[in-house]
């Protein structure tokens, strides 16, 4: 089953998300229904909150190829380690449709984290899997990708995304 995507600006995308006791058939169900969503968007990355559920859950797939997905389901995920040595990639986010800007962060991060089978992982990442941990763990702490830009940029593409939200919200009979 495919989920709506909350957009920005949207309340709930700022709150916090809360952690999990333990992984269970629904929460199994809830991350295939979470990656599906994310494959048919489509993206890299997806967290629980940008489908409006307040859990410490992300689905992360960054395999290109349609034949070779590699999905990660990172329950309660805590980056223990960041990098000083930093990247630049230019993100966009699922929350934040057709908005992209170039973010600095820790090119290389620890993150520690529960796996679909309700396992305890540990698994270093760098490039492009760490600056995805880190957006989507930042997601769970009710931060966004644009909270690293200036004002000035933020408050454009907030603008353009109400826009954007009320054009969608239309009805033409």
């Amino acid at each position: 089953m495919k989920r709506n995507i909350i957009i920005e600006p949207d309340p709930i995308l700022r709150k916090k998300c809360l952690p999990l006791d333990k992984v269970d058939n629904d929460l199994k169900k809830l991350m295939q229904e979470m990656l599906e969503t994310m494959y048919q968007a489509p993206g890299i990355g997806l967290a629980a909150i940008q489908v409006g559920i307040l859990k410490r859950i992300v689905v992360i797939d960054i395999s290109r190829e349609e034949n070779k997905k590699d999905p990660l389901y990172l329950v309660n995920p805590v980056i223990t380690h960041r990098s000083k040595e930093t990247s630049v990639y230019e993100e966009g986010c699922l929350s934040l449709p057709g908005q992209f800007a170039e973010i600095e962060r820790p090119a290389n991060c620890i993150v520690k984290y529960i796996d679909y089978n309700g396992k305890e992982q540990e698994l270093k990442a760098g490039g492009l899997l760490a600056t995805c941990i880190q957006h989507e763990v930042d997601h769970l702490d009710g931060i966004l990708f644009i909270d690293y830009l200036s004002k000035l940029k933020k408050d454009m593409i907030i603008k353009k995304l109400v826009k954007h939200k009320k054009e969608i919200e239309r009805v033409i009979v």
